[in-house]
C-alpha cells in the first residue's frame, strides 16, 4: 500500500467533522471535485469504502471509523511535535513527561520540581495526576518518561527506584468516638464507616487487601477521588478515612479533623520511581531522574 498523504486525512476528518463534502470543501477552501476525487481515491488506495453517500451528506462506514480514530491521534501527535520544536526555538532545552500519584504530587514533587527547575530552567515539565495502576502501565507503554507511584503495585519489565516514604493516619471528626486514641490499628477501626478512593487507587486496593487478610471488611460508604474530597466527607460526619499525613496535614485544622497515628506495618508505605529503559532516556529525563532519587543512589551504578 502506498503512503497515504497527510493532507488528504486532515481532508478526510473534515469531512467526518462536517458529514458532508460539500462543506469540508468550503472549510477546506477546495472545489468540490477535488475532495471528492481525494477521498475516492483514498478509498481505492485502502481498499475499503470509508463514506456512505446519502442524499442529505455523509456517514462514515466502520471503516471509517476506524481511519477516523488513527487519523485524529496522528493529527494531535503533529500539533504536539509543532508546539514541542517551537518551544524549542523560544529556548527551551527539553521536555520531561512525569506520571505521579497523588500523594507525591502533594508531599513531594512540589519542592522536588522547584528545584529542578532552578537548576534547568530551560526544560520543560509535563505533570500528570494519575491512580498508581494506570502510572506504571503508561511508563510501560512508553507515555511517560518517568512514573511514581506507590509501592502496592506488581511492576515487570522495568528499572524501578525508591523514592520516598508517606506515613498513612487514620482521620476522624473531631468528635468522632476514635477521635482521642493515640494510635490504632486497622483492625481497631472495622465497625466503622469509611470514605475511600476510587477502585483503581493503590490506597484503596491497600485497604481492601489488609482489611481482607484480617478475615474481615472495609464498611466503605462513599468512594471520591480527591484526598480533600475524603477530608471534606470526614468533616461531616460520613465515616472516617486512611490518608497520607503529611497530604492533608494543611487542612486538618481548617476542617476540624484529627490525625491519628496507625500501627500497622503498612501504614510506612514506599513509593517508588520507574522508567521503561534507562538507556532509552532523554538528557533532561535523566536529569530529572538523577534529581529525583535518594543521594545514596547513582544511576552511574545502575547496569545497563
Amino acid at each position: 500500500m502506498r503512503q497515504i498523504n497527510f493532507i488528504t486525512l486532515k481532508l478526510f476528518v473534515a469531512v467526518a467533522a462536517e458529514r458532508s463534502l460539500t462543506k469540508a470543501a468550503e472549510r477546506e477552501h477546495l472545489a468540490l471535485a477535488a475532495v471528492s476525487k481525494r477521498i475516492s481515491d483514498l478509498e481505492a488506495q485502502l481498499g475499503s469504502i470509508l463514506l456512505y453517500r446519502q442524499a442529505k451528506g455523509v456517514e462514515l462506514t466502520p471503516a471509517g471509523h476506524a481511519l477516523l480514530y488513527h487519523a485524529r491521534k496522528m493529527m494531535d501527535n503533529l500539533s504536539q511535535l509543532t508546539a514541542e520544536l517551537s518551544e524549542f526555538s523560544a529556548g527551551i532545552k527539553g521536555h520531561v513527561r512525569i506520571h505521579a500519584n497523588t500523594s507525591s504530587v502533594i508531599q513531594f514533587l512540589p519542592d522536588d520540581l522547584s528545584a529542578f527547575v532552578a537548576l534547568h530552567p530551560q526544560v520543560k515539565i509535563d505533570l500528570q495526576e494519575q491512580f498508581s495502576s494506570d502510572i506504571v502501565r503508561a511508563v510501560a507503554e512508553g507515555l511517560t518518561d518517568i512514573g511514581i507511584f506507590a509501592g502496592t503495585q506488581t511492576v515487570e519489565g522495568l528499572a524501578v527506584f525508591p523514592y520516598r516514604c508517606d506515613q498513612l493516619v487514620l482521620v476522624t471528626s473531631q468528635g468522632h468516638p476514635l477521635a482521642e486514641a493515640s494510635s490504632l490499628a486497622l483492625a481497631d477501626c472495622m465497625d466503622y464507616d469509611f470514605i475511600g478512593l476510587s477502585q483503581d487507587a493503590s490506597l484503596h486496593r491497600l485497604l481492601q487487601q489488609t482489611a481482607a487478610e484480617q478475615g474481615s471488611h472495609l464498611r466503605l460508604r462513599i468512594q471520591v477521588r480527591s484526598f480533600e474530597a475524603i477530608g471534606q466527607m470526614i468533616a461531616r460526619g460520613m465515616g472516617i478515612g486512611v490518608l497520607p499525613e503529611r497530604a492533608v496535614r494543611s487542612y486538618l485544622p481548617s476542617l476540624g479533623l484529627q490525625s491519628i497515628p496507625l500501627t500497622d506495618l503498612w501504614a510506612q508505605r514506599e513509593l517508588y520511581i520507574a522508567v521503561r529503559n534507562l538507556e532509552m532516556l532523554s538528557l533532561p529525563a535523566r536529569q530529572m531522574l538523577e534529581h529525583l532519587l535518594p543521594a545514596s543512589i547513582s544511576l552511574a551504578d545502575q547496569p545497563s
